[in-house]
């Protein structure tokens, strides 16, 4: 099965993209190859784009804070496992406490480094990275892999308590999922949401099936069209019927 992730407001879409940045980086600076650490340090580059926003640490801050306060209520629940409880309870505290030690701006020992941020200006310019406007850059991707893995560790490693908040937040949301088997008749499906905020739609599709989601929704109506593609990848709208799985996530 295929999973399709589709953030219903602006908090959670950074999230994500945030999350797929992560996910990036740790796959392409575990490499070896130059090419692959120019990958992972222009993805650090997008990283620190998106982490810059004023918001985002206080927005993560009141979200753990807030399931400490919902999550210790059922401390004394008979129906809920004491040790599990204890056990994401204290990811979150540590999580709230890492993030809470952060100063300043997000990403500003990058912002200080001047060769860092030469790179940047020219990784923004189509093919601007090469050798001849960048040496320095140029002789680092020919030092051992070891090193330029252990330079990029150390430019994310300030990053990771954004990490790990932002992804207790995910886990704690993705969990919080009410699942339905669900078929769209002729290759579309609505529902009424009667007013209440979710935040997030998860959809689950048989990828044998072919079909792709295009997925719209507001306080009230959630709208899911399903397209197929040609030759030419270009989208026309699926034929028949697609059976898939509608969670909706909220926290």
């Amino acid at each position: 099965m295929i999973l399709y992730e589709y953030p219903l407001n602006e908090r959670i879409r950074t999230l994500l993209r945030l999350e797929d940045l992560f996910e990036r980086l740790d796959v392409f600076a575990r490499r070896e190859h130059p090419l692959d650490h120019h990958v992972a340090l222009t993805t650090l580059f997008d990283v620190l784009e998106i982490a810059a926003r004023a918001d985002l640490k206080s927005d993560l801050l009141q979200e753990l804070d807030r399931q400490r306060q919902t999550l210790s209520q059922y401390r004394n629940n008979p129906n809920v496992s004491s040790a599990a409880l204890e056990g994401i309870l204290g990811q979150i505290e540590a999580a709230h406490a890492r993030l809470s030690a952060l100063t300043g701006k997000t990403g500003q020992h990058m912002r200080d480094n001047e060769w860092l941020m030469s790179i940047r200006s020219r990784t923004i310019i189509a093919g601007g990275a090469c050798e001849f406007d960048l040496p320095s850059y140029y002789a680092w991707q020919h030092r051992l892999p070891e090193v330029r893995r252990r330079d990029i560790g150390n430019w994310a490693a300030p990053f990771k308590p954004l990490h790990d908040s932002l992804a207790i937040v995910l886990k704690l949301l993705r969990e919080s999922a009410q699942r339905s088997t669900l078929t769209a008749p002729q290759g579309g499906y609505q529902q009424q949401l009667g007013g209440r905020t979710y935040q997030m739609v998860q959809l689950r599709l048989d990828p044998a099936l072919g079909a792709i989601p295009e997925i719209s929704a507001n306080k009230y109506l959630l709208w899911i069209r399903f397209t197929s593609q040609d030759g030419d990848m270009r989208p026309k709208p699926f034929e028949g019927g697609v059976e898939f799985e509608l969670d909706l996530c909220n926290l």
